[in-house]
């Protein structure tokens, strides 16, 4: 009896991720946007509902939560290949659209579908996801990765409903070998595995006036200190400028001295709406799905407000995943580049020597924001789908405890647009007492930059 691709790759209840030459030799990794390779005989994507995108988007952000060291510059980096990898398996059922093969920083080809074949392209993002959870996710609980195959073997039932196997199984090998391309390109961008390395030992940490200091966490070495040396998805946003900040000064009446000033001010004296404002952003690593993984769900809310199809909703991924990607890169290789002191250092040593900040400043250097610069990238490039006006309510923390420590209960928070998201974000930061105006405003700049790049790329035809 002929098997199917999934009933070749199981052993055990689980998936193991093989090579099957036989399924994979009718792919070549061609010219990325030949127009001779779409598969014409089949079904367009936007023909399909988003829920393969939506299911497999919601387990991406339950594997940062329950895989360790998922800190938020390692998550952002797992979004960014997934989120690419369900864009390339569906892309040739787009005919709107084109690949990012050959656009995006050392990506030259990817395989392409036989011409005149049928495929199914929510099978192809379900082998591509499944893939790419395996292998971002490789130190995942072994209960989230039978979560993983579980989703899987789920959404395969309700395909083979609507296919014959033979389409199936051509379909999830391309997916399958799309999401091994990139996989295999991710592994030199100087990320791989870096959930086994967030506080190198060997990291020297400086300690004249003005540099990072531990704060309240009391971690000597900060977290992911080379992560901004890391290849970014596109080669633009490598060349930007260094953003330059203040001059660090202790005397009252220099800038330095008041961005933290007004920090100190607005701590000491929050109302119970700012508290709410600055736990529903904080995204604890070790309680929520990161940052990153705030916007990757708002982009979420996004496909299910808007009822796009799989088309819009795999390519709102991609855009967001690849923006908070890059936004971490770029933002880490400012923070270690300045080494800019947190504002709890600078008021315990020139304002108030007893002075605790509402929120506990995360350990790596302040200067600038990478909730900031992450939350602008993803919001200006979702906009490019949802426009510049999508109204919506994140709901991203509704189910979580109150914060009885703070006294602050996680109530949904409303938006007229993904940019005034992103403001609000930013903010945050300043209200936890963890962020200057300086780390917010630069990073809102940057993050803008880093989206209007990532939207200037030739995704349409």
């Amino acid at each position: 009896m002929k098997k199917t691709l999934f009933q070749l790759l199981y052993r055990g209840g689980y998936y193991t991720v093989v090579v099957v030459l036989l399924a994979f030799t009718i792919y070549s990794c061609r010219t990325p946007n030949d127009p001779t390779n779409p598969a014409d005989n089949s079904k367009e994507t936007q023909t399909y509902s988003p829920d393969v995108a939506l299911k497999w988007s919601e387990m991406s952000l339950k594997l940062i939560r329950q895989s360790p060291g998922f800190t938020p510059p390692v998550a952002s980096r797992a979004l960014g290949y997934a989120g690419l990898a369900l864009y390339e398996s569906v892309v040739p059922g787009i005919k709107s659209n084109r690949s990012l093969a050959g656009q995006l920083n050392g990506l030259k080809t990817l395989p392409l579908p036989e011409t005149g074949k049928e495929y199914h392209w929510a099978a192809s993002a379900n082998a591509a996801q499944l893939f790419m959870a395996k292998n971002l996710w490789s130190n995942a609980p072994e209960a989230a990765k039978k979560m993983a195959d579980s989703l899987a073997v789920t959404l395969r039932t309700g395909f083979l409903a609507e296919s014959n196997q033979e389409v199936i199984e051509r379909s999830e090998a391309f997916g399958n070998e799309v999401a091994k391309a990139i996989f295999e390109w991710s592994k030199s961008d100087g990320g791989h595995e870096s959930f086994s390395r967030n506080f190198p030992a060997d990291y020297k940490a400086l300690t004249a006036p003005g540099s990072w200091q531990p704060t309240e966490n009391g971690r000597t070495i900060p977290m992911q200190p080379y992560w901004g040396k890391n290849r970014t998805f596109l080669a633009v946003n490598s060349s930007m400028p260094m953003p330059l900040p203040l001059t660090v000064s202790t005397q009252v009446n220099s800038p330095y001295f008041q961005q933290y000033y007004d920090v100190y001010k607005k701590n000491i004296a929050l109302t119970q709406l700012e508290k709410e404002i600055a736990v529903w952003w904080a995204d604890d690593p070790s309680e929520t799905f990161t940052p990153p993984g705030h916007s990757y769900n708002i982009a979420r809310i996004a496909i299910k407000n808007s009822n796009v199809k799989l088309d819009k909703a795999a390519e709102a991924l991609a855009r967001t995943g690849i923006a908070v990607a890059d936004a971490f890169t770029l933002c880490w290789k400012c923070k270690f580049y300045f080494n800019n002191e947190r504002p709890y250092t600078f008021v315990r040593r020139a304002i108030d020597p007893k002075w605790i900040p509402f929120w506990p400043a995360p350990p790596f250097p302040g200067y600038s924001s990478g909730h900031s610069t992450q939350s602008s990238a993803s919001a200006v490039a979702l906009e490019a789908i949802f426009g510049t006006e999508l109204a919506f309510v994140d709901d991203s923390h509704v189910n979580r405890v109150r914060d009885v420590k703070r006294n602050v209960d996680f109530k949904p928070r409303s938006f007229q647009s993904l940019w005034a998201a992103a403001e609000e974000s930013a903010y945050s930061r300043f209200l936890g007492g963890i962020h200057t105006f300086q780390d917010n405003d630069t990073g809102l700049k940057e993050g803008r930059k880093i989206g209007q790049n990532i939207n200037a790329l030739r995704w349409k035809q």
